[in-house]
């Protein structure tokens, strides 16, 4: 699930790098055969395998419109013989507060029927009357190909708690997650995932990825932990797309997004 949002710029408990509020529009792709890019190894690290050609992601989201509270996001992947590796990078904050992490991925094939990932992660948070944090950590998970157009798998994000800072009284927050996804056709995906944050209720989300005459893409969808919805539209222009993005909450408002998204070559047929 890469990194999952938290709500207050202060030091609690258990915790975890805000991501964007859209975060599951990157990830939407990660049990997609057909419709996989860049980001889609950030919902499960399995999906590194679905994606054939190199390429790189930057998003960028101004959270509930706010000028001192952006998120960014970069992913790139790299194919090769004997495996698939990916680069993810998140920040964000204001010069009261900020998170980073880095994490590097790894993929391989088990078969025709199975692909397994794991990702080892760095974090670090600064607050200036509070002091830094940081913490290494891993994820990772499992997709099964039960049909040509039906995936399945399994993902867990820290599930051993890293600790934050010296003292360790604070801990990144562990996840678990199940998902599924369906093409129905070569350019129309549905996606769904169940997920269990540490100390939160369970959590749903669920969209839909839909790809018209090669070049436009749209993509929508729901979470049901902050009744937020996510949509964005995307354009095709040679190696290169572009989407917008927006996602809306009841009570705190819009969340604009830009996503680029290059692959340096063609997927092969």
């Amino acid at each position: 699930m890469a990194f999952i949002s938290t709500t207050m710029p202060v030091p609690s408990a258990a915790q975890v790098l805000r991501n964007s509020i859209s975060m599951p529009y990157l990830s939407l792709g990660a049990y997609s055969s057909k419709q996989a890019d860049p980001f889609s190894f950030t919902g499960n690290q399995a999906a590194l395998m679905r994606v054939k050609a190199p390429g790189i992601g930057i998003f960028g989201e101004r959270r509930f419109m706010s000028p001192d509270d952006n998120v960014y996001a970069l992913a790139a992947v790299f194919p090769s013989r004997h495996g698939n590796f990916g680069l993810q990078v998140n920040y964000s904050g204001f010069s009261a507060f900020h998170e980073q992490a880095a994490g590097l991925a790894y993929a391989r094939s088990l078969g025709s029927k199975a692909d397994a990932g794991v990702q080892f992660n760095y974090y670090a948070y600064a607050v200036p009357q509070y002091g830094n944090a940081s913490a290494l950590y891993f994820e990772g998970g499992a997709i099964i190909h039960l049909s040509e157009k039906l995936n399945a798998g399994i993902h867990f994000y820290d599930p051993i708690g890293g600790k934050l800072g010296k003292d360790g009284d604070e801990k990144i927050a562990s996840v678990y997650k199940l998902g599924l996804g369906y093409d129905a056709s070569e350019n129309v995906y549905f996606g769904a995932e169940i997920l269990r944050e540490e100390s939160e209720s369970v959590n749903v989300t669920g969209g839909i990825q839909y790809r018209f005459k090669k070049q436009f893409f749209f993509r929508g969808g729901f979470r049901t932990d902050n009744s937020t919805g996510y949509a964005g539209a995307g354009f095709l222009y040679k190696e290169l797309r572009t989407d917008i993005t927006v996602s809306i909450h009841p009570q705190l408002g819009i969340s604009p997004g830009v996503l680029l998204v290059y692959n340096f070559k063609k997927d092969r047929p």
